[in-house]
C-alpha cells in the first residue's frame, strides 16, 4: 500500500513525487512510455528558472535522479483503469498488476496532433516544434511555417514575428479559425505571410535538417515547395484522460476539468499538469501543478488518521 501513486513521468507527475516524498509519503511513479513527457522533445530549454540552458532530456534525468534518491518507486508500466474504493484506491496496470494506494495524482499529461507525414517523429526537436515560447529563439532572423489556423497558431505565431525574418502561416482551412484579434495583429506584420486552403504533404531534408516543406491545395492543383528552417506545428492537443472520467470532469475538449487546486470530484483523487483544464501549459505551470497536487494529497492522508 503505497500514500500516493502518480500516473505519469511527465515534470508535473515527477515534481508530484517529489514533494510527496519531502513530506514523508511513500510513492509510486508510473509511466507508460519515458520518464520526462514532451519536455524531452526540446534540445534545449532556456526558460526554466534558474537554469540559463539545458536539455529536455537533462531536466527530465535530473529530476528523475532526484526523485528516486528520495525513495520513489518508479515502474514503466500503462495504467488501464483505477477504482475508487473510499480509502483505497487501485491502480490496474497492462502488466496485470494492481496496485494499492491512499491517494492518486493523475498527471498523464497531453500529447501533440502530428501532421502523419513520413519522418515527422525523427524531425521533432530538429527542426518541427509545437513551442514558440521554448524554441523560437533557435528560429531568429530566419524562416519558419506555422502548420494551423486557430488561436494557438495565431499566438505562436505572432511570438514567432518578433523574432523571426519571416512566418509563412499554412492553413488548411479556407480561413482562419482563430480570434480575429489575433489575425488583426498577426497580418498587419509585414513579415507574415498566409497561405489557406493547403495541406502539408511532405517535409524535405537535407543532410538530416528540415529545409522545406511541400503543400498541395485541398481542392486539387499543383504542388509547391516552401522553404524553411522550421516548421511549428499548432493544430491541436490530445489528452489521453478518457479512461479515467469515472474519477473527473472532463471538458469538452477532454481535460480534467479542475481548478489551480487540482482536486478532483473524487476524494483522494487529484489531477496535476496539462492533462487538466488551464490557460497556460509550460514547464514551470505543469511542476507547480505537480506541488500543488502533491500538498493537497498530502492533506488529505493526513486528515484521515
Amino acid at each position: 500500500m503505497f500514500d500516493i501513486i502518480v500516473v505519469g513521468g511527465g515534470p508535473a507527475g515527477m515534481t508530484a513525487g517529489l514533494y510527496g516524498l519531502r513530506n514523508g509519503k511513500s510513492v509510486l511513479l508510473l509511466e507508460k512510455h519515458g520518464f520526462g513527457g514532451q519536455i524531452t522533445y526540446s534540445p534545449k530549454v532556456e526558460n526554466w528558472p534558474g537554469t540559463v540552458q539545458m536539455s529536455g532530456n537533462e531536466f527530465a534525468d535530473a529530476l528523475l535522479d532526484q526523485v528516486m534518491a528520495q525513495g520513489a518507486e518508479v515502474d514503466l508500466a500503462e495504467v488501464l483503469k483505477i477504482e475508487d474504493r473510499g480509502s483505497v484506491k487501485a491502480v490496474y496496470t497492462d502488466d496485470g498488476k494492481v496496485h494499492e494506494a491512499k491517494t492518486v495524482i493523475i498527471a498523464t499529461g497531453v500529447k501533440h496532433r502530428m501532421l502523419g507525414l513520413p519522418g515527422e517523429n525523427e524531425l521533432v526537436g530538429e527542426g518541427i516544434s509545437f513551442c514558440a515560447v521554448c524554441d523560437g529563439d533557435f528560429y531568429t532572423g530566419k524562416t519558419v511555417c506555422v502548420a494551423g489556423g486557430g488561436n494557438s497558431a495565431l499566438q505562436e505565431a505572432i511570438l514567432l514575428s518578433g523574432k523571426c525574418a519571416k512566418v509563412i502561416m499554412l492553413q488548411d482551412l479556407q480561413e482562419f479559425t482563430g480570434e480575429k484579434k489575433l489575425q488583426d495583429i498577426l497580418f498587419a506584420r509585414e513579415n507574415v505571410e498566409k497561405r489557406t486552403g493547403v495541406r502539408i504533404t511532405a517535409l524535405n531534408t537535407e543532410g538530416g535538417e528540415l529545409k522545406s516543406v511541400t503543400v498541395e491545395p485541398q481542392a486539387g492543383g499543383e504542388q509547391e515547395t516552401v522553404g524553411c528552417d522550421g516548421l511549428f506545428v499548432a493544430i491541436g492537443l490530445i489528452p489521453e484522460n478518457e479512461a479515467f472520467r469515472n474519477l473527473a470532469d472532463l471538458n469538452a475538449w477532454g481535460y480534467f476539468d479542475s481548478d489551480e487546486g487540482c482536486c478532483t470530484k473524487t476524494p483522494g483523487v487529484f489531477t496535476a499538469g496539462d492533462c487538466r483544464s488551464k490557460s497556460v501549459r509550460q514547464l514551470t505551470t505543469a511542476a507547480g501543478d505537480g506541488a500543488v497536487a502533491a500538498l493537497a494529497a498530502c492533506r488529505y492522508i493526513d486528515q484521515q488518521l
